[in-house]
């Protein structure tokens, strides 16, 4: 007994000093990481940690009035493959080559851009290099692309087991293309300096948002990251633009700059008694005779703004009793001496024959008499220039609007007591007909607005509302800059001789007179300066400016035309465009039937023009319109304009055995030919079909994926 008890002794004595050696072991272990190691260990664990990586905040929306989006944040990614997780080497690499043919296939199948061996032989490659980012498809790919491949045989393992990795970029898109595209604005391209012009950039740090910040930690050679704070997503902006009046004025705008070969032009639509900016349409010519928007002009050109400045230098000299619009002057034949240089109006003929002889100041506005204006004005501030500049001062002509759009110029209206600027004898004539002054067109429009508005002057603005997460947090309301810019009386007597423009018989916009509604307004044309050398002659800009209806203005809008082609009028270039804006508004607002605007219509002097695709829609629409059909019906069909003003059908035969030719189609035809077809159909762009991955006539296999690009 006493043997068995040694031997249990023994034996825990054993296991105790086992258990000792082994703690002894730990705590010097544990001391030489503290001291001999601990350098070491903190170099090696800052190597495998990365605190405080940024995490990018969703950027903002921004909105039409009405809710429809008009730009946004939309992501695409680029992939690609680490090579060296191990699970794909575990086994001999057993998990990569029973899988390699697969993802080889699947990636040569959706992106058509090199065949499945070659794919194969790439990865291959950087998986015996050891690739811990080899790059699968050089471009970036959408959302629904993204968890299309992550179902792929492999990559559907996972991150970690298939390697699959992401780097994700975000597009900023507009849904409407260009309509408003420059006042919107644009972001740069990476993102980092947000906004670049425009409403992005204005509210840049209420779309922009905060970010947040991560950990990054290496854990069996992957990186991977926690999200220590999350970042908070940017606010919405809901502008005052209305889409409808905004695709109407570009239209507008586009077909007179079209129609009269101009180099530019800007169309602004403003809501009356609130200021809201309803639609703003910028467009610039490229050299291929192309028009976009790449500048917004309507807030940041400096114009001479030419006769429609004339309304306002009457309204100052009304207003401080120096003239009755009753007041005739004598024009003689269009003709006239101040000081050393001559002005003429717009008919002077070099034979005597032209000028308006004496009329009244109400017919100089409607037939736009240089003449009579200067005379007028001259005749009331020649011995005291600096009370008309300080009249129109008065009237806040000089006093920036403060607007939304960053690069916004303001009027340059020059004092005679600026010593800066030489002050003639020609400058106040000239000045009173809008020349050697500096308006940007929104401001013209700003002034009209008040005149429209019994008076009261406001300020124009881009945006209703901000809100975060659809609670609203800050609601932006109607600012007055002047109760009134001048008299009851003189406020009647300016709008009266502004409808004469229209409807008066020597008004120099009659052509604008509409049947659907009263239009009241003021043309303008002025040469274009060419800075110490004089005006150039031969390039001007021409202008409309007013208020619609007449009897209870609701919008005020402008037009400017740049460098027309032809004899330069304010009335029937930019009119024009005036008329077919107020007239569609006035529609769309009231219950006009469309019809009665048919005739006003670019299209109504031509047929529509149809995309290739199925014949049952085609029919239905020229039924509707009443417009003949010539030519062979068939399931599909190519539309086009005949010699007799017909519209010249003829079919198009598919064979179901080979890829049939989509170009000229629309996306709904041709995502319906080829879905009823077994093949899958991937879209980028809008409009018709340009390009087709699989060429026309090549072998259907039902499954393959065609990529379509519109345009």
């Amino acid at each position: 007994m006493a043997d068995k008890r040694k031997s249990i002794v023994f034996r825990f004595g054993i296991i105790y000093f086992v258990v000792l050696l082994a703690f002894l072991a730990v705590v010097y272990k544990i001391a030489v990481i503290q001291t001999v190691e601990r350098e070491e260990l903190l170099k090696l664990e800052a190597k495998s940690k990365k605190t405080n990586i940024e995490v990018k905040a969703k950027r903002g929306n921004i909105y039409a009035c009405d809710g429809r989006l008009m730009a946004s944040s939309i992501p695409s990614y680029y992939i690609y493959m680490d090579t060296r997780v191990p699970a794909l080497h575990e086994k001999g690499g057993k998990l990569f080559y029973e899988n390699i043919d697969s993802v080889a296939y699947c990636l040569s199948r959706m992106f058509r851009d090199r065949p499945a061996t070659e794919y194969k032989r790439a990865i291959t490659q950087a998986y015996r290099r050891g690739d811990g980012k080899f790059q699968l498809y050089p471009k970036r790919i959408s959302y629904a692309d993204l968890k299309e491949i992550r179902r792929f045989p492999l990559f559907r393992l996972g991150r970690n087991k298939s390697g699959l990795l992401t780097r994700e970029y975000v597009l900023r898109v507009k849904p409407f293309g260009s309509l408003a595209s420059r006042s919107i604005g644009d972001v740069y391209g990476d993102g980092e300096k947000g906004g670049k012009n425009g409403l992005e950039l204005y509210y840049d740090r209420i779309l922009r948002g905060r970010p947040g910040f991560a950990t990054r930690q290496k854990v069996a050679n992957t990186w991977l990251e926690t999200i220590e704070a999350d970042p908070t997503p940017g606010m919405d902006i809901v502008t005052t633009i209305d889409i409808d009046m905004q695709d109407i004025a570009e239209r507008a705008l586009l077909r007179s700059l079209q129609q009269f070969h101009a180099q530019s032009g800007c169309a602004v639509l403003m809501e009356v008694k609130s200021g809201e900016i309803k639609a703003i349409s910028n467009l610039q010519r490229d050299p291929e005779g192309r028009y976009f928007e790449s500048q917004n002009g309507a807030v940041a050109d400096q114009l001479e703004p030419g006769s429609t400045f004339k309304t306002l230098s009457l309204m100052a000299a009304l207003d401080d009793g120096k003239i009755k619009m009753s007041d005739s002057i004598d024009t003689g034949h269009g003709i006239f001496a101040f000081s050393d240089r001559m002005m003429r109006d717009h008919n002077y003929k070099a034979d005597g024959s032209g000028g308006f002889h004496r009329i009244s100041l109400a017919e100089a506005i409607h037939c736009s008499s240089n003449i009579a204006i200067s005379r007028a004005i001259v005749q009331a501030y020649g011995a005291e220039p600096e009370r008309f500049v300080e009249k129109l001062y008065d009237m806040k002509l000089n006093e920036a609007l403060k607007l939304e759009i960053p690069g916004a110029a303001h009027p340059q209206i020059r004092h005679p007591k600026d010593e800066q600027r030489r002050w003639s004898q020609t400058t106040l004539p000239w000045m009173s007909i809008g020349y050697e002054v500096q308006i940007p067109p929104i401001y013209t429009l700003t002034y009209y607005n008040a005149i429209a508005n019994d008076g009261k002057m406001i300020r124009p603005f881009f945006v209703k509302a901000i809100y975060d997460n659809g609670e609203e947090m800050k609601r932006f309301e109607t600012e007055t800059i002047k109760r009134s810019i001048c008299s009851k009386s003189t406020l009647v007597q300016i709008r009266e001789a502004l409808l004469g423009v229209v409807e008066g018989k020597r008004g120099t916009a009659r052509n604008v007179r509409s049947p659907q509604l009263r239009i009241a307004g003021k043309t303008g044309t002025a040469q274009l300066s060419t800075g110490t050398r004089g005006y150039d002659r031969r390039r001007h800009s021409v202008s409309f400016c007013g208020y619609f209806p007449a009897e209870e203005p609701q919008y005020s809008c402008i037009v400017v035309i740049k460098e027309p082609q032809g004899p330069p009028s304010g009335g029937s270039m930019a009119g024009s465009a005036f008329k077919y804006i107020a007239e569609h508004v006035h529609a769309m607002k009231t219950n006009i039937d469309a019809e009665t605007l048919k005739e006003d219509l670019p299209e109504a002097q031509h047929l529509p023009r149809f995309k290739k695709g199925l014949y049952d829609p085609v029919e239905r629409v020229t039924s509707e319109l009443d417009i003949k059909l010539a030519g062979e019906a068939a399931e599909w069909i190519a539309a086009g304009a005949s010699d007799d003003n017909k519209l010249s059908i003829k079919p198009i035969r598919h064979n179901l055995k080979q890829i049939p030719d989509l170009s000229g189609m629309g996306a709904k035809d041709a995502v319906h030919l080829l879905e009823s077809q077994g093949l899958r159909v991937r879209l980028h762009g809008r409009g018709r079909v340009n390009k087709q991955s699989i060429p026309p006539g090549n072998p259907l296999v039902k499954g393959n994926l065609i990529a379509l690009e519109l345009k």
